[in-house]
């Protein structure tokens, strides 16, 4: 052997990064494709010869082959599952039309037929086991038929109408590397690792379509029907092409350092205001990225508009495939943003499954450097609207705010996590704008001369191969002569690496996001309010909620009604701690209320006023979840302090109505309630639910409460509401008549069965009204209820024995369904079913039977908040009882409705950032 000089021994030593391809080896595998497309059964027939060369220093034995149209096969897929995760169920209810997969595999190595075996959990891998060994450096040819139903474009691949996405669309051999072998199941979520080789592949199609793809044209052939395109291209790890009879198509050529490459841009007409610059905008991601880390070094690039809406896109070696944005800028944005990816996942090949951030985040740091360089801002404004009051109040960089939003809260992830692993909004927080601000730190401690170096040196060595973290690390350290444990541990951490800046209060006008990193805002907006009592009230709502969300958080909205003449409102103060134990977050606060319960006069004709006030201390205990988890548990402690105005000393007016009595005085009292509640929210998209087991103790009473909440979905969209209620009530100590209102009961609750205030009544005491003359039943809002206890949607006020109050236990089941699709317009109309008992039905001496029920036709409006509901069918105890009042028996003043405020689930759109 012979000795190697000792200076370059040392240089070695030193710089190991360039001893390194003595020892680095990777895979290669050259493919020969001819496929045919047909449009009418939107399928694909194809052959592909591969060869494959095992440059590492083992023997093979099998290959694993990713067979990723197998991904939508069905709804028992990693992509489905996926899918679900992340809210969307079009997929998972999808027919069998629309879904795709391949088949008609018959493998031949060096010309035997070779076996294949499944993966043993994911569709879309197969094993092919070689019928005899591959020893190291050496090569094998695998060739095999395929045919292709391609699926509705759910992810990237498939057909929107007649416009074709030909992506993940062959048998393609997993990654084996120095970690061994890297099989993965196509994900919507995470994207692809694949071997470096050439392609040559001849596309045969209807002569109408206009085709754009991976590589150079080499030449056309066509007939009258037919066209066949023949498509070439070397060092590429993957090969898309997209098919679309209405493509517009612009061309021009852009001169590099050493050679000039081909520029095409194809759109659709309707949008070609937005895309008349887009070969311009084309040509500077080319030139940018050409200068700041290395020469583009195809000979053509392709930017693509898909069909679908939105501001993303997805991209393969020399093309992407992007969605038309709302405007020029953000188109600009965008082709920048995917034709950077031919640098970071086309030449340098990652292993974006694992560590999406060495693509995602890189192209997204010279994103940034793209904007400040030509717009003089590193950020985007994503919802720009033609509302400049509006604009003025959105975040010029929406993404760092989510960011700041998550790393407040301790609900944000290491960038150092699987594409997989990160929740949705992580995801694109984290993997993107974090890894963006984590390279500008790296900029910022090794100086941008250092930096730019390195990033050149990177391309320069790693360019089509695939370099992983360490790689990175060995290199930078190597170029700037630093330690930079510290900088790269960054990347296995949580929390902001941005230096926290000291904010100043600013009060604003409605709201604002502007600038949060440097302001707590104070917001004022006009407030209104109104019931039957205090008539119309108006004040202003006072509050600090912006994003990122402070700690301390209020809310007042103090009200001066015009009825009553008396200040109003509603307020809450709460202070939050976040932590990464079981516990993950803890609320501590207190709210408070005041408003009128019932107006009456007096007996000299002067109005008066029922009314409370409450103040509620509370804490609540958040339960840790997984990052992708759709739950949020919790505990909520709380008590209520109530204060009642009531009225008393009744007289008769002197020369009035012997029968009627007026309030002469009120008197006030005071009830408290201890509350312990635990509850459970899903909001998956798929079957979501919520549960709450509550426990209530006051003055001689104590109750428990179960409510339950199950969503089943129908396949064509919208689904059946289960609801499950039941409390058990108990007495402390003696029976006494003020724990009678506590009592559970089977009809849906009215103002007067809300002990805690917590809902909102137009008249909280319409059915007992005390107006200018006691009435019952008093207007539209004696017919309010609210789904509370039993929920049966009736109200009879007037008949206490019948609402199936109890002083033992209550349980119901509540049901309401949307209609079938069988309308031109979807209509917000479903059906409803309540039935119910309760323990005093079970006596001997009942005066109900053991099961009372309604059921009828509701309409739900402004997403569930209003509901409205029309009883057609109820038990006989209601139908009799309603035949002794024929007015009360008349078909509109049988139908009830509810203020669900409820039905807003701040959980759902606020708890996953830790709101």
């Amino acid at each position: 052997m012979k000795k190697i000089p000792l200076l370059i021994f040392f240089y070695c030593l030193i710089t190991a990064a360039y001893c390194q391809p003595s020892s680095y080896w990777q895979q290669q595998v050259n493919y020969k494709i001819t496929v045919s497309l047909n449009d009418i059964d939107n399928t694909l027939d194809g052959f592909v010869k591969m060869q494959y060369y095992n440059n590492s220093n083992d023997t093979l034995r099998f290959i694993w082959f990713h067979v990723w149209p197998n991904a939508y096969k069905n709804d028992q897929t990693a992509f489905s599952d996926q899918l679900l995760e992340n809210g969307k169920k079009g997929f998972y209810f999808s027919n069998e039309a629309k879904r795709g997969y391949i088949n008609r595999l018959d493998f031949k190595v060096d010309g035997i037929t070779a076996l294949i075996t499944d993966h043993p959990q994911q569709q879309d891998i197969i094993k092919l086991i070689l019928p005899a060994p591959l020893p190291p450096k050496t090569s094998i040819e695998i060739q095999t038929p395929f045919h292709v139903k391609l699926p509705y474009a759910f992810s990237r691949s498939g057909y929107i109408d007649k416009s074709y996405q030909i992506t993940q669309w062959y048998p393609k051999p997993a990654v084996y590397d120095k970690k061994g072998w890297h099989e993965m199941p196509y994900l919507d979520q995470g994207e692809f690792y694949s071997e470096f080789g050439n392609y040559d592949v001849q596309i045969t199609l209807p002569v109408k379509y206009i085709v754009a793809s991976t590589g150079v044209l080499n030449d056309e052939k066509k007939d009258a029907s037919t066209k066949i395109l023949h498509y070439q291209q070397d060092n590429v790890h993957d090969f898309a092409w997209f098919a679309d009879a209405a493509f517009e198509v612009m061309h021009d050529t852009l001169k590099l350092a050493s050679k000039t490459i081909d520029v095409y841009a194809y759109y659709h007409k309707p949008n070609a205001v937005n895309w008349k610059n887009s070969i311009a905008f084309i040509k500077s991601a080319i030139r940018t990225k050409s200068d700041w880390v290395g020469e583009y070094p195809y000979k053509t690039v392709s930017v693509v508009e898909s069909k679908e809406a939105g501001d993303g896109g997805m991209e393969y070696p020399t093309i992407t495939l992007i969605s038309s944005p709302s405007d020029e800028r953000l188109l600009d944005y965008v082709i920048n943003h995917e034709v950077g990816h031919n640098w970071f996942y086309g030449i340098l090949a990652t292993n974006e499954r694992v560590h999406p951030w060495m693509d995602e985040g890189m192209n997204s740091y010279y994103d940034r450097r793209y904007n400040l360089q030509k717009y003089n801002s590193g950020s985007v404004e994503f919802f720009k609207t033609k509302n400049n009051f509006i604009n003025n109040r959105l975040p010029t960089d929406l993404e760092n705010v989510l960011l700041q939003s998550m790393t407040s809260t301790k609900t944000d992830q290491p960038i150092e996590t699987p594409s997989e692993k990160f929740s949705e909004i992580n995801y694109n927080a984290v993997a993107y704008t974090k890894t963006a601000q984590w390279m500008k730190l790296l900029e910022t401690e090794i100086g941008q001369v250092s930096f730019d170096k390195l990033m050149q040196e990177y391309y320069r060595r790693w360019q089509f191969k695939h370099p992983y973290p360490e790689d990175f690390k060995m290199l930078a350290e190597e170029i700037s002569g630093k330690n930079l444990d510290k900088v790269f541990a960054l990347l296995n951490t949580k929390g902001s690496i941005e230096k926290p800046v000291k904010k100043g209060i600013r009060v604003s006008f409605l709201f604002s996001m502007k600038e949060t990193t440097k302001h707590n805002y104070i917001f004022i907006t006009p407030a209104i309010g109104y019931n039957n009592y205090d008539k119309l009230m108006l004040g202003a709502f006072i509050h600090n909620y912006t994003l990122p969300a402070s700690k301390l958080k209020f809310a007042l909205a103090p009200l001066y009604a015009t009825g009553s003449k008396q200040f109003n409102g509603i307020g809450n103060i709460n202070f939050s701690t976040y932590t990464d134990n079981r516990i993950n977050k803890v609320v501590a606060g207190i709210s408070a209320a005041r408003f009128s319960t019932r107006q009456s006069i007096d007996t000299f004709g002067k109005k008066t006023f029922e009314g409370f006030y409450k103040l509620v201390p509370s804490i609540q205990l958040y339960f840790k979840h997984s990052p992708r988890s759709t739950a949020v548990s919790w505990i909520d402690l709380r008590t209520y302090f109530i204060g009642e105005k009531g009225f008393t000393n009744f007289e008769v007016k002197a020369g009035g109505d012997s029968s009627i009595y007026y309030p002469t005085a009120t008197v006030n009292t005071n009830r408290y309630i201890n509350q312990v509640s635990f509850n459970i929210e899903n909001f998956r998209v798929l079957y979501p639910y919520n549960y709450q087991l509550q426990f209530q103790q006051g003055k001689g009473f104590y109750r428990f409460n179960l409510n339950a909440n199950y969503f089943f979905n129908y396949p064509k969209g919208g689904g059946m509401q289960v609801r499950l209620f039941a409390a058990k009530f108990g007495y402390i100590g003696k029976k006494t008549y003020e724990a009678y209102g506590y009592w559970p009961k089977l009809l849906a609750g009215t103002g007067e069965d809300d002990y805690t205030y917590g809902n909102y009544f137009i008249g909280r005491s319409a059915s007992t009204a005390n107006g200018e003359k006691p009435v019952k039943n008093l207007g539209i809002a004696a017919q309010q209820v609210m789904i509370r206890d039993g929920g049966l949607k009736l109200r009879l006020d007037q008949f206490d024995y019948i609402q199936g109050r109890s002083e033992n236990w209550v349980a119901a089941l509540n049901f309401n369904t949307t209609l079938p699709d069988m309308f031109p317009i979807k209509l917000p109309i479903k059906l409803f079913f309540d039935v119910g008992s309760y323990a005093e039905a079970w006596k001997k001496d009942a005066q109900t039977s053991k099961f009372l029920y309604v059921g009828g036709i509701q309409l739900s409006l402004f997403k569930n908040l209003i509901n409205i509901y029309a009883p057609l069918v109820y038990s006989k105890e209601f139908r009799n009882i309603l035949k002794t009042e024929p007015e009360q028996n008349k078909f509109f003043k049988k139908v009830t409705f509810s203020i669900d405020m409820q039905n807003i689930r701040l959980q759902k759109l606020l708890g996953k950032i830790g709101f």
